[in-house]
């Protein structure tokens, strides 16, 4: 995977500051993780974090260049972590089993899907790709896209990009085929829907391969 500063490498930078600092930053965190988390985006302004952390505006920008940085470190404080896959079984095993844990993901934690349409709407943060994820130099920003990547486009690459996948499923629109195993999960959370269970991602994943002539 594409090198890249993660969350653990920026606590460590951050530890080496001065532990006021660390605390100013750790507050204006809590609050714009707490009005994210209640309130969704709109809800993180400059003056909602600063009123609420009680800390000056000036501060802010100390520690995070724009609202957008810090709107990110938020978003990575809430994304769950990356769902262990065992890489055990055929295609379509393996399909099915990473199809399954983002259904309970996202069923889990809406505030995935919400970051998810931030990340491909935000001006800052357009033209995401499993290529350019970590193409900017901003640590906060490369630490939300890093876990995203991972999340989302990372796992299912491992399996669809895997020789034996390029063999079975032969030449075909790599984005296109996200949207169609990935779509339905959103967008029935999106629709507050019936939460999709195992059986309608094994569905989702025979209709994709049988699009493609794999037999399940």
């Amino acid at each position: 995977m594409t090198a890249g500063i993660d969350k653990q490498e920026i606590d460590k930078q951050v530890s080496d500051e001065d532990p006021r600092k660390q605390r100013s930053r750790s507050r204006l965190l809590d609050a714009a993780t707490k009005l994210l988390a209640e309130g969704g985006v709109d809800a993180v302004t400059i003056d909602a974090v600063t009123k609420l952390a009680n800390v000056a505006r000036a501060t802010l920008y100390r520690h995070f260049d724009s609202g957008t940085e810090l709107l990110a470190a938020a978003f990575a404080r809430l994304l769950p972590p990356v769902p262990e896959m065992s890489g055990e079984g055929d295609l379509r095993a393996q399909l099915l089993e990473l199809l399954t844990s983002q259904a309970k993901a996202i069923e889990s934690a809406p505030i995935q899907v919400t970051a998810m349409c931030w990340l491909g709407l935000g001006p800052e943060l357009k033209g995401y790709s499993s290529v350019d994820a970590l193409s900017t130099d901003k640590p906060e920003l490369r630490s939300l896209r890093q876990t995203v990547f991972e999340q989302y486009r990372h796992a299912f690459d491992r399996i669809l990009r895997s020789p034996d996948a390029i063999e079975a499923l032969g030449e075909y629109d790599y984005d296109v085929a996200l949207a169609q195993l990935v779509g339905p999960l959103v967008l029935t959370k999106l629709a507050t829907l019936t939460p999709l269970g195992e059986a309608a991602c094994e569905q989702i994943v025979d209709d994709f391969l049988a699009a493609r002539g794999v037999s399940s």
